[in-house]
C-alpha cells in the first residue's frame, strides 16, 4: 500500500502471463513487427508508440481517479495496438520505421477509442469495442485523403506472409478457442463469404492502391474472404467478450449479423477505402442494436441455449415428425428471405456498379499510323512496378504498355481532327477524358499535338489519391509537333517543342488499358 498525495492507494502489477488481453497486445506487435520488417507495412514506431502511450496513461489515470489503485493498463494497450495496426495516416512511406509524421493523428484516436468504453456505456459495461468505433468514427471525419484503414492485400504470398498468416490463425484461434468465442467467428466468416459471394456474381469491383486494375468478382471474393484484415477483424475485433453477447445462440447471431451487415455497408464503394470503412462500421452498427434484439433470444445458460437443438427449433418451425406440410412451408420461407437477402445485396451495390470501371464505348479502333511502335525507345521500369504487376516489370510489358499509350495518343488525334467525341471513350478516362471532350466540344481553333518520345520510364502513380487506385505511369520526355486549324480546316501554325509529362493510364476489366491522366513528370 503506498500513499501518494494523501491517499493511500494499492499497486496491481501486470496480468497473469495467461491473459487473453496479454496475448492480444503480443499477437498484434508480432504482426506489426513482421509487417515492418518484411510486409511494407506504413507505420513507424513513433507512431505505434503514441498509441500505446496514449491509451496506458489515460487508463492508469482513469483507474486511479476511480478506486484508488495503478493498474497495469492491460485493455488500454489491447486498443492501442489494435488502433497501431489498422490506422494508417497517409504520407507514410514503406521502410520510414522512425518517422513522427501523423504520431498526433494515431494518439488522438487512440483517446478516442479509449474515451469510448467510459462514456458510452449500457448496463454498466460499454457498447462498442474501443477500437473499432474510434477506428470507424476517425476514417468518415478525416477522410481518404488523410488517413486509410490497413491493406486488405498485404503482399504476395512467400515465407514473410505466411508467416503472417500463421500467427493470426494461431493466435486468434488459441485466443477465441480460450474465450469461446470461435463458433461467433466462423459464423461471421460464413456470413461475410455467401455475402460477397453474392455481390462478386453481381459483378461488383473496387479500386485499390495494390493493384493496377479493378479488383473484380471472383478476385474480389477471394480477396475478402483471404484478407488478413479480415482475419484480424474476425479474431480480434468482434470476438471481444465484453461487447458480445453471452449465450451460444446469441453469439451465433451476432457473428451471422456483423457478416451481413458488413456486407450491406460494404457493397455501395467502389474504392478499397469505403469498403473497409463498411466493413468495420458493420459490428459498430451491431453492437448499437445488440441490446434490443438480444432479448429475443435464449437466456444464456438455459436448456434452450443450445445451437443445434435451437436451429433445428427455428428451421421447423416447433413441427413434429409427422407434419411434412408445416416444415415445407417454413422451408420456404427461410429460402424467400435468404433470395430476398441475396437480391438486396445486389441492390445495394447499384451505386458502386453504376461509377465503376467504364466499358470501351468502341468496339472496333480506328486504324491509326501517326506513331510506328518500333520507334518507341526501350521503356525503363521502377522497382515498385513488379509489387503491383509482375507482366509489366519484365521488358516486353512495359513496351506493351507504351504501345498502348501511343495508340491511345494516336486515337486521340484522330477525334480531335474529326471533331468526334465518340472514340474517346476507347482510350480515355477520368480527368483526361474531361479535358478531350472539352477540347472537342471548342468550335473554334484545334491544335492536333504528335508525339515522338526520347525516353519512357514506367513508375506507380496515383493521380486520383491513394483509395481510386493505383496506375501504370510513363515519365515521357521528347519533342511533340503542334499543329493548329481554324473553324474551317485550315492549317494555322506548326510548333515544335520539347516535352516532359507523365502519363497515367490503368487497365480496365475488358483489359484496355486507358488514358486517365496528364502529371508532371518527376525528378529522376
Amino acid at each position: 500500500m503506498w500513499t501518494l498525495g494523501g491517499r493511500r492507494l494499492r499497486v496491481v502489477g501486470p496480468p497473469s502471463l495467461r491473459d487473453p488481453r496479454l496475448h492480444l497486445s503480443v499477437v498484434t506487435l508480432t504482426i506489426l513487427l513482421i509487417g515492418q520488417l518484411w510486409l511494407g507495412f506504413q507505420v513507424s514506431v513513433p507512431q505505434i508508440g503514441a498509441a500505446l502511450v496514449t491509451c496506458a496513461v489515460i487508463e492508469v489515470v482513469m483507474t486511479y481517479r476511480r478506486s484508488s489503485v495503478l493498474v497495469w493498463p492491460a485493455s488500454a494497450l489491447q486498443t492501442a495496438t489494435s488502433v497501431a495496426l489498422i490506422f494508417r495516416a497517409i504520407g507514410t512511406e514503406s521502410g520510414d520505421r522512425w518517422t513522427f509524421h501523423g504520431w498526433y493523428l494515431f494518439a488522438g484516436v487512440a483517446a478516442l477509442s479509449l474515451a469510448t468504453k467510459y462514456v458510452i456505456r449500457f448496463g454498466g459495461a460499454h457498447v462498442f469495442n474501443p477500437s473499432n468505433v474510434g477506428l470507424v468514427l476517425a476514417f468518415l471525419v478525416l477522410g481518404s485523403e488523410r488517413v486509410e484503414p490497413l491493406d486488405l492485400w498485404w503482399a504476395p504470398l512467400g515465407w514473410a506472409m505466411l508467416l503472417a498468416y500463421a500467427v493470426i490463425v494461431v493466435g486468434g484461434v488459441t485466443i477465441a478457442g480460450r474465450l469461446g468465442l470461435l463458433t461467433m467467428g466462423a459464423a461471421f466468416w460464413v456470413a461475410l463469404a455467401a455475402g460477397t459471394g453474392v455481390l462478386a456474381a453481381s459483378g461488383h469491383c473496387i479500386t485499390a492502391r495494390w493493384s493496377f486494375t479493378p479488383v473484380c468478382g471472383l478476385h474480389f471474393w477471394w480477396i475478402i474472404v483471404t484478407s488478413p484484415e479480415i482475419l484480424v477483424f474476425l479474431f480480434f475485433m468482434i470476438t471481444d467478450p465484453k461487447t458480445v453477447p453471452s449465450g451460444r445462440v446469441a453469439r451465433m447471431v451476432f457473428g451471422v449479423a456483423v457478416g451481413v451487415v458488413s456486407t450491406f455497408l460494404l457493397a455501395p464503394w467502389g474504392t478499397e477505402f469505403g469498403a473497409k470503412v463498411g466493413l468495420l462500421s458493420g459490428l459498430v452498427l451491431v453492437c448499437a442494436t445488440r441490446p434490443v434484439w438480444e432479448r429475443r433470444l435464449p437466456v444464456p445458460g438455459s436448456v434452450d441455449d443450445e445451437i443445434g437443438p435451437w436451429l433445428r427449433r427455428a428451421f421447423s418451425g416447433g413441427a413434429t415428425g409427422g407434419a411434412a406440410g408445416a416444415l415445407l412451408r417454413r422451408g420456404v420461407v427461410i429460402a424467400m428471405v435468404v433470395a430476398g437477402l441475396g437480391l438486396a445485396v445486389v441492390g445495394a451495390g447499384t451505386p458502386a456498379r453504376a461509377t465503376g470501371d467504364p466499358v470501351a464505348a468502341v468496339e472496333a479502333l480506328p486504324t491509326i499510323t501517326g506513331t510506328d511502335p518500333a520507334d518507341l525507345p526501350q521503356v525503363t521500369v521502377d522497382p515498385r512496378v513488379a509489387g503491383l504487376s509482375a507482366h509489366l516489370a519484365t521488358p516486353e510489358g512495359a513496351q506493351e504498355l507504351a504501345r498502348s499509350l501511343a495508340l491511345n495518343l494516336d486515337v486521340e488525334a484522330e477525334a480531335l481532327a474529326a471533331g468526334d467525341a465518340s472514340l474517346l471513350p476507347a482510350v480515355d478516362d477520368g480527368e483526361r477524358l474531361l479535358e478531350m471532350e472539352a477540347m472537342i466540344a471548342d468550335a473554334g481553333e484545334v491544335t492536333i499535338p504528335t508525339y515522338t518520345f526520347d525516353s519512357l520510364h514506367l513508375v506507380v502513380v496515383f493521380p486520383g489519391g491513394l483509395q481510386r487506385g493505383a496506375n501504370a505511369g510513363l515519365v515521357s520526355v521528347g519533342t511533340v509537333e503542334d499543329v493548329s486549324y481554324g473553324p474551317t480546316g485550315e492549317e494555322l501554325q506548326r510548333v515544335r517543342r520539347p516535352f516532359s509529362l507523365t502519363f497515367s493510364l490503368r487497365q480496365t476489366t475488358s483489359g484496355r488499358w486507358l488514358t486517365t491522366d496528364t502529371l508532371a513528370s518527376p525528378e529522376r
